[in-house]
């Protein structure tokens, strides 16, 4: 019965699987906000690239 009581009181399962969910959910927000803002970034890179190919020229 002792090890049943114990299991029931030890809060570390449940810890990891509270950041777990967060990483989850932080994972799911960082890809909706790139698949958003996609061709703005991909533009932004372009220019990028395409200066810093001009100034080493």
């Amino acid at each position: 019965m002792t090890i049943f009581s114990r299991f029931v009181k030890d809060e570390s399962g449940a810890t990891a699987i509270e950041y777990s969910l967060i990483a989850a959910l932080m994972a799911a927000a960082i890809i909706a906000a790139l698949t958003t803002f996609k061709s703005d970034l991909s533009s932004a890179f372009t220019n990028i690239g395409s200066t810093l190919k001009n100034k080493t020229k």
